[in-house]
């Protein structure tokens, strides 16, 4: 299999279902993760990379789930199989993209604003005149991230339940 040419299938099994589970189980993954470095903040210094690489990882298989799908839809439609439940699946597919992204730019803002908001509160105890600008910062993304990975959880689950009812209703139908 030339991963560039074809992302049909992998060792002959389909390539959408596989590659799909990187996303359904690290994007949530790294939502709670996040959830839980904006809710313990000592807990960044330690987690803050693997976090970072999770969502990274679970970030970059979204576009490569999203293209074997579209290559199996294609392949699908090519054999003259019109399912509306898969196109409906493809069509909220498409969609989880920017809030993928979405949710990869408030962790990285989060981790940036966690690290100065360390570097503040240490600086505040030699100086309790030191505004508390980034703690403040730090408090504000770390509702978004939760908000962001919410979104993206629950984005991930309503793509994974058309795409399970689409596959369902056709084998249920032979």
């Amino acid at each position: 299999m030339a991963l560039a040419d074809d992302l049909v299938t992998i060792f002959g099994l389909p390539a959408h279902p596989l590659l799909v589970h990187a996303v359904v189980v690290l994007l949530p993954l790294a939502a709670a993760g996040a959830a839980a470095l904006a809710v313990v903040p000592r807990w960044r210094q330690r987690y803050a990379w693997p976090l970072l690489g999770v969502t990274l990882v679970a970030v970059g298989s979204v576009p490569l789930a999203q293209w074997a799908g579209e290559q199996l839809i294609a392949k699908m439609q090519a054999a003259g199989f019109e399912d509306p439940a898969a196109q409906r699946h493809a069509d909220l597919g498409n969609d989880l993209l920017p809030f993928a992204l979405g949710f990869f730019v408030v962790v990285v803002a989060l981790l940036v604003a966690g690290r100065l908001a360390d570097r503040e509160r240490v600086a505040a105890v030699e100086d309790p005149a030191v505004p508390k600008t980034w703690r403040r910062i730090s408090t504000v993304v770390a509702v978004l991230v939760i908000a962001a990975g919410a979104a993206a959880t629950v984005q991930t689950v309503r793509i994974g339940h058309s795409g399970s009812t689409a596959v369902y209703d056709y084998v249920s139908t032979i």
